[in-house]
């Protein structure tokens, strides 16, 4: 039986050097400050007994050794270990479940937890981004039910099995997700914090944070954009920007165009997939026509049962939608 032991502040001995997945701000001491959901870091190593040292007063996380979970962390402070391994090679892997719109964590590190070696971190895989809003989120996926206190949507939200990490991870990809529950393309959810939306948001290092993140090494092939529920879901309120609804998506076309060929100057090696849910699908085609690039895709998504938290799709649903997404990775 593996025993996970609660360790004292800090882990002993040097870091192993990590392959950091998703959006993450590196320090000064090898620890990374972290908001975005689905971030994930992996590391490889020989021996029986490995700690990792993270800290977060909101998030859950997931920690796993050779791809099996070994440990479920909610809102950790300090180094725990994972012993009793069979000696030898194991890579180790912590990832990010829950959403923090402020906040976030640090990851201060894995480090062995007795006789072993640091071996070479998993090499980089072709990678992939998701941006969205609460469907790529995962918000509430979990849940066993549509009525969730905001506490349980928090706490059934598993990201890294919304559709967007698990279809990357089906194909072997490495993964990015840039999502912000109730965000639109011009407009969020019901109105709210107007002008403050996914396109001003997106080059954030946290989704809190003024700073613009270093655009570093990470050249997805693919980017798949899935972003429009919020900005029609409810009746426009007056004093909004737009007279109507035929203003409002006027906006989001030209809104949605704008940030389309934003993200495509800054990765000229990547496709573009756009989804379309129900609401907005004549949009989309209508931007992708505008766009009229080779490569640019859309997707049509609908039938999802939306049995999660608030009428949003279930785990159920994810893999529906991962299934229709994978082709458009490979």
């Amino acid at each position: 039986m593996l025993a996970a032991l609660l360790l004292a502040a800090a882990a002993p001995g040097p870091a192993l050097p990590v392959h950091v997945g998703g959006r993450a701000v590196a320090e000064a001491g090898g620890t990374y400050r972290f908001g975005w959901p689905a971030v994930y870091f992996e590391a490889h190593f020989w021996g029986s007994a490995i700690s990792v040292d993270v800290a977060s007063d909101s998030d859950f996380y997931r920690l796993l050794v050779d791809g099996r979970e070994r440990m479920r962390l909610e809102r950790p402070h300090g180094a725990v270990t994972v012993s009793g391994l069979t000696p030898g090679e194991h890579v180790v892997r912590l990832e990010k479940l829950t959403e923090s719109q402020t906040g976030g964590g640090r990851f201060r590190g894995f480090f062995l937890a007795g006789p072993g070696r640091r071996l070479a971190p998993p090499a980089p895989r072709p990678g992939v981004e998701f941006v969205g809003d609460s469907y790529t989120v995962g918000y509430g996926d979990a849940s066993p039910r549509r009525s969730c206190t905001r506490a349980e949507v928090h706490d059934t939200t598993d990201s890294q099995r919304a559709f967007g990490p698990l279809a990357a991870k089906r194909l072997g990809y490495d993964y990015r997700v840039i999502a912000y529950s109730g965000f639109g393309i011009v407009r969020n959810y019901n109105g709210n914090r107007a002008g403050e939306t996914m396109p001003l948001l997106y080059p954030r290092s946290l989704p809190d944070a003024a700073e613009v993140a270093t655009k570093a090494a990470w050249r997805p092939k693919v980017i798949v954009i899935n972003l429009g529920t919020n900005d029609f879901s409810t009746s426009l309120h007056a004093g909004e920007a737009w007279a109507n609804g035929e203003a409002l998506h006027a906006a989001y076309r030209a809104g949605y165009v704008a940030f389309a060929r934003r993200l495509m100057a800054e990765q000229p090696q990547a496709r573009l997939v756009l989804m379309d849910g129900p609401s907005f699908a004549a949009d989309v085609e209508a931007v992708a026509q505008a766009l009229a690039s080779p490569r640019v895709r859309t997707l049509r998504f609908g039938e999802l049962a939306l049995d999660g938290c608030d009428f949003h799709p279930s785990l159920a649903d994810h893999e529906k939608l991962a299934k229709l997404v994978e082709p458009l990775l490979r």
